[in-house]
């Protein structure tokens, strides 16, 4: 299914930056970037009615509803207040949305609305990691992960508080559009094009939030030459550091050793050649820099859980898969 319509529910106090996060994702036009339009609406309660905000302000939004129906995308921001505040008819549009094929998306607390509409019985969930046991006593049936940044299940994907919603949107544009679309629209917002789900929410050491200007030439050039072998000796020496210094910064500034980075964005670029070319995995191999096929086969299945063979078979264009 690819996506062309996104239609985002929104009630009464209603949290700025998960809404923020949707919009920037589907809402904004790229189509200069070679980024298809989505058919973007923002549907409450009543059109032309303002909604509170988690800031003080008020949003209103111009669809009612029945504009939920039928959207490819049904996207549910986080909303506070009890599950009991929320509007009966807001609920029904959303199953009514579900039951008629729409991918629901939420957004932090957003599992909240579709938790009282009745979409996370028997299905893997997550949410924000302060509300997670709270989410799993209001819906015992839900199978609710409290660790993850987010939860692909199909028809269904929630994500973890805050930022996290930009990596399920973007998985979701990944899953359905393929990683050039998503890698344009990340590049645009200064963000990563993808942080696997499964990493955890949280940890102790703090991941800096973007690396600075004057360390970025070195990544830039690593990616243009993801090819090459790489050592911390040889990328500290070309940088004029230390290697200890230079693995030092290079952790401050990603969050990751020099070498495991080298390695994730290896498998991000064979992620990309699975979908867009029909070369075989020996040839990607070389390309991405891990020089054989066995070494591929073992990072990526680590990454993302799948061979690239079966990668390929679920994600590749039509034209690819059918020359491959």
């Amino acid at each position: 299914m690819a996506i062309e319509s996104v239609s985002v529910l929104v009630l009464d106090n209603l949290a700025v930056f998960e809404f923020g996060v949707i919009c920037e994702v589907f809402g904004i036009d790229r189509s200069n970037d070679g980024v298809p339009n989505f058919d973007f609406k923002v549907c409450g309660p009543q059109p032309g009615r303002a909604l509170s905000t988690s800031v003080g302000a008020q949003l209103v939004p111009d669809h009612g509803l029945d504009d939920l129906l039928g959207a490819d995308l049904v996207a549910v921001p986080a909303i506070s207040g009890p599950p009991e505040s929320y509007l009966p008819e807001a609920l029904e549009a959303l199953r009514s949305a579900a039951a008629a094929g729409s991918t629901i998306l939420t957004v932090c607390s957003g599992a909240f609305v579709a938790g009282a509409a009745g979409l996370l019985d028997g299905r893997r969930c997550t949410t924000h990691w302060m509300h997670a046991d709270e989410l799993a006593r209001l819906y015992p049936s839900a199978i609710v992960d409290r660790n993850v940044l987010f939860v692909d299940d199909g028809d269904l994907i929630t994500s973890a508080g805050t930022a996290a919603g930009i990596d399920a949107c973007l998985h979701l544009v990944r899953r359905e559009l393929g990683s050039a679309v998503t890698n344009i629209i990340a590049r645009r917002m200064v963000v990563p094009p993808q942080r696997d789900g499964g990493q955890r929410q949280y940890i102790d050491q703090p991941i800096p939030a973007r690396c600075s200007e004057g360390f970025a030439p070195q990544l830039d050039w690593i990616l243009a030459n993801l090819d090459k072998p790489h050592t911390v000796a040889r990328l500290a020496h070309r940088a004029n550091m230390s290697a200890r210094t230079f693995a030092r910064r290079f952790v401050e500034e990603t969050g990751t050793t020099p070498m495991q980075w080298v390695t994730d964005q290896r498998v991000l670029y064979s992620r990309r050649l699975l979908e867009e070319t029909d070369l075989d995995v020996d040839r990607i191999a070389g390309r991405v820099g891990f020089g054989n096929a066995t070494l591929l086969r073992h990072h990526f299945r680590r990454m993302v859980g799948v061979t690239p063979s079966d990668y390929r078979r679920r994600f590749a264009r039509s034209d690819s898969a059918e020359s491959a």
